[in-house]
C-alpha cells in the first residue's frame, strides 16, 4: 500500500510571504530578533555605535534566514508504504517512508514527521541530513494497536530548517494511508462439530454452487459426448466444439451470526465480552472457509456479508482469501447496534437452507432466547456460544458456570436443537470450540449425519 506526493518550498504564497516567513521563526530565532531590537534601542540611548552593529547583526540574521528558507525552490517528493496493510489486533505493522529530492538543489536539514492516531503509538519524527540532488532517504517506524478498527496515517509533514536553527517551515503532503486492524483470529482444531441434535436433520447441509472451479467455461468436446450437450455460443467463440457440464459441485454452507445488540454485552475495551465475540466470529469464519464451506457473516441487525447477490454466501469460487478479507474488514469496524431484538436476523435466515449456523450471543432474555430457538428450525445444524454478563464478569480463577437465568436460556436452546455452551471469562476460542464438540458428543444422537469439520 503506497501513498505519496510532492511538497515544494517557496511555491505556496497564498498566506502572505512575510507573515508565513515570520511565523516560521523558532524560539531561538525570536530570541535573536528580540535581542537585536533591544541592543539597537540601547545603542541609540547610550550612543554606542559598536552596540548598534551587534544589534543589527542579531536582528537581521533571523530575518535573512527566514527569507532565504522561504525563497528556496527545491522540491521534495515523499511516499509511504505499509507492510502489511491489514494486521490482527495486538500485532505490529511497519511503515516505510521515502523522501526524494527531485530538484536541482541540495536540501538543508529536514525533519520528517508522520501523523498517526494516538492508539497506534507516539508520533514518529526523523531528522534527515542534507539530501543531494536526485538523492533519496528511507526511514521506517512500527505501529501497533490492541483495538481493532481503521486508522488513518498521514499526512506526512516535512519541516525545513536553516543551518542556525533560527527558522523552521512546515510543508505537508496530501496523501493518506489507512491501516486496518482486524480482530484476533485463532486457529481452530478440525473437531467433529455438527451442532445437530436428536430429531433434526444433517448439520452439513449442502447447496449447489453457481459455478465450480472446473465450470467457469464449458469443456472441450470428447469422443463419445452427447451432441445435445454442445454449447454453441462457446463453440463459436473458441472455434472448436465445446460441451456443457451437467454435474455441478456441492458445497457446504455455514452462517456465522454475531449478536451486536448493545444491551447484550457489558464492558468495553480489548478484554470485553463483545471483543471476544468478534474474535470468535472471525476465527470461525476463517476456519470454515479454509475447509471449503460457503460462508457468510450475519449481524444481529440482519445485515449479511457478503451482500445478498446470488445466494449471499462467499466460497472458494470467489477466492477464499478475498472472502475472508471482506468479512474480516467488516469485523474490524463492527460496533454495537441500537436494536434490542434478534428478529431481523431471524427474518434474514431462509427456511431450512442455511446449512450450519454458528452464533455468538450476549445476554438473552426469555423473549430473545425464544427467537434464537426458532432459528434452529432454519438451519441444518446449530452451535451457540453464549457470553452471559454474570459469568463473564467473574475472574478466570473462579469456578466457571452459568448463572441460574443463563442456565435456563441454555436449556431452552438445547431443547430446540442447539449445541449451546456458555463462555467463561479468560477462555480461548479454541477451548470453547472443543467444549462445543464435547457438548455435541454428550447431547446429540448416537447415529448422526456427516459432521462438519
Amino acid at each position: 500500500m503506497d501513498a505519496g506526493g510532492t511538497a515544494g518550498t517557496g511555491e505556496d504564497r497564498g498566506e502572505g510571504g512575510v507573515r508565513t516567513a515570520l511565523a516560521g521563526l523558532t524560539t531561538r530565532g525570536r530570541s535573536f530578533l528580540a535581542a537585536g531590537v533591544a541592543a539597537a534601542v540601547c545603542a541609540y540611548v547610550l550612543g554606542q555605535s559598536d552596540l548598534l552593529r551587534v544589534g543589527l547583526l542579531l536582528g537581521v540574521l533571523p530575518l535573512v534566514c527566514a527569507a532565504v528558507l522561504y525563497r528556496t525552490r527545491y522540491r521534495v517528493a515523499g511516499s509511504r508504504r505499509l507492510s502489511p496493510g491489514r494486521v490482527p489486533a495486538g500485532s505490529e505493522a511497519r511503515v516505510h517512508l521515502r523522501v526524494d529530492n527531485v530538484s536541482r538543489l541540495p536540501t538543508g536539514l529536514l525533519m520528517l514527521q508522520d501523523r498517526v492516531p494516538y492508539v497506534l503509538g507516539p508520533r514518529p519524527r526523523f531528522v534527515l541530513d542534507r539530501v543531494e540532488p536526485g538523492g533519496r532517504r528511507e526511514v521506517s517506524y512500527r505501529v501497533r494497536s490492541d483495538l481493532r478498527g481503521r486508522y488513518p496515517l498521514g499526512p506526512l509533514q516535512l519541516r525545513l530548517t536553516d543551518p542556525f536553527g533560527l527558522c523552521e517551515l512546515t510543508r505537508s503532503f496530501s496523501a493518506h494511508d489507512t491501516l486496518t486492524v482486524i480482530p484476533r483470529v485463532e486457529a481452530l482444531p478440525p473437531v467433529r462439530l455438527s451442532g445437530e441434535a436428536k430429531g433434526y436433520g444433517e448439520g452439513r447441509q449442502r447447496s449447489l454452487a453457481l459455478a465450480g472451479d472446473d465450470d467457469v467455461i464449458p469443456r472441450g468436446y470428447r469422443y463419445g459426448d452427447d451432441l445435445r450437450r454442445v454449447h454453441w455460443r462457446s463453440t463459436a467463440r473458441y472455434g472448436e466444439l465445446m460441451v456443457r457440464r451437467e454435474e455441478q459441485p456441492q458445497r457446504a454452507r455455514c452462517t456465522v451470526l454475531l449478536d451486536t445488540r448493545v444491551v447484550a454485552f457489558d464492558g468495553t475495551g480489548p478484554d470485553s465480552a463483545f471483543e471476544w465475540a468478534v474474535s470468535g466470529a472471525a476465527s470461525v469464519l476463517v476456519h470454515m472457509l479454509e475447509r471449503g464451506f460457503s460462508v457468510r457473516l450475519l449481524t444481529g441487525t440482519g445485515d449479511s456479508v457478503p451482500g445478498e447477490g446470488a445466494d449471499g454466501f462467499a466460497g472458494a469460487s470467489q477466492g477464499t482469501a478475498d472472502a475472508a478479507g471482506l468479512m474480516l474488514d467488516t469485523l474490524a469496524v463492527i460496533d454495537h447496534s441500537d436494536g434490542t431484538g434478534l428478529s431481523s436476523a431471524y427474518d434474514t435466515l431462509r427456511g431450512g437452507n442455511e446449512g450450519l449456523l454458528v452464533a455468538f450471543f450476549g445476554d438473552l432474555d426469555e423473549e430473545q432466547a425464544a427467537v434464537a430457538a426458532k432459528m434452529r428450525q432454519r438451519s441444518g445444524g446449530a452451535l451457540a456460544f453464549v457470553l452471559d454478563s454474570e459469568t463473564w464478569s467473574r475472574e478466570p480463577a473462579d469456578v466457571p458456570g452459568p448463572s441460574e437465568a443463563s442456565a435456563g436460556r441454555l436449556r431452552m436452546l438445547r431443547e430446540s436443537g442447539w449445541t449451546a455452551v456458555t463462555v467463561p471469562r479468560g477462555a480461548t476460542v479454541e477451548e470453547v470450540w472443543r467444549m462445543a464438540d464435547h457438548e455435541r458428543t454428550t447431547l446429540s444422537a448416537p447415529a448422526g449425519g456427516e459432521a462438519a469439520r
